[in-house]
């Protein structure tokens, strides 16, 4: 990547979404090829915000924070239904609402089901897709997720306190931290700004609604590989390997379906950008440029 290449400024904006405030930030040109950035759990848009400044000059970049999550609208769980599926339906609804008709997917975490519900809703809209520690397949869910899986299939109290832990200070610090060379490189600024979110009146009980949620990926793998299969889309993987919430074991599968696929994977951990972010910047520049049939197209119609 050029280090002399031009950054354009991100903005941060807000727009109303079935009544919501749906909060994303946006760079660069609007007639360059749109990247929607889906974030992972406990974070938001603010995962891509290196990643945005670096590609502005190439691409048209989009990220949203999801309801309650990031700046976006936080309604309680008795006010609003945090599943993946409602979440597919805001991000596709923001998604028409910007006016954007055709987008490469850059999915993480949980971005991966949500990225993968538009792609099933709307496959003719998605150039491509770019996945950092997204799981799609079986194989990703170790050793991290049995405690879950025992919630999914007997979900008692004492099983559900047992996760608590998973939005608690320490834990948010260790997903950054966790399988990376170096922890001392990494902000601090990252599991600030995630557990302020988190300590929110409310925003727990969120976060296990979302996660007993997550259950219904894993029945829904076969149906995505299906389109996978179906529509070939472009694929980059960037993986950290280190990541032991969706482990190495996730990001290889995808060649089993899909014929045009690059794999890359890191030495860090589950959040790669904080330690890799330049790496995955050259290696999507790269993934377009020898692509020009998306690049070359005008990604954007006018709002």
């Amino acid at each position: 990547m050029n280090s002399t290449r031009k950054q354009n400024k991100t903005k941060y904006k807000t727009v109303d979404v079935d009544g919501l405030d749906i909060f994303y930030r946006e760079a660069g040109p609007k007639n360059a090829p749109t990247i929607l950035l889906l974030h992972g759990f406990p974070t938001s848009s603010h995962m891509f915000r290196n990643l945005m400044r670096d590609l502005s000059d190439e691409f048209h970049m989009i990220a949203p924070d999801y309801p309650g999550y990031g700046n976006s609208s936080m309604p309680l769980v008795g006010e609003f239904e945090y599943t993946f599926d409602n979440m597919g339906e805001i991000i596709n609804k923001f998604v028409e609402k910007l006016g954007i008709e055709k987008y490469s997917l850059y999915m993480m975490d949980y971005g991966a089901p949500i990225g993968y519900r538009l792609f099933s809703k709307h496959p003719q809209r998605v150039q491509a897709f770019i996945v950092q520690n997204g799981n799609a397949y079986d194989e990703g869910l170790e050793e991290f997720w049995n405690p879950i899986k025992t919630w999914w299939n007997d979900k008692t109290k004492e099983n559900e306190k047992k996760l608590h832990y998973l939005v608690a200070a320490d834990t948010t610090k260790w997903q950054y931290t966790n399988g990376t060379r170096d922890p001392e490189s990494v902000s601090p600024d990252n599991w600030i700004v995630d557990q302020a979110k988190l300590d929110r009146e409310g925003n727990v009980a969120i976060q296990l609604a979302m996660l007993y949620d997550y259950k219904t990926n894993p029945p829904l793998y076969p149906k995505w590989q299906g389109n996978f299969r179906k529509y070939q889309p472009p694929a980059l993987i960037v993986w950290g390997k280190n990541d032991y919430i969706f482990p190495e074991a996730g990001a290889h599968p995808y060649k089993r379906d899909l014929t045009d696929v690059e794999t890359y994977i890191l030495d860090t951990g589950h959040f790669a950008l904080e330690e890799d972010g330049y790496v995955i910047s050259e290696k999507i520049s790269k993934f377009f440029s020898a692509r020009p049939e998306i690049k070359g197209e005008v990604k954007k119609i006018a709002a």
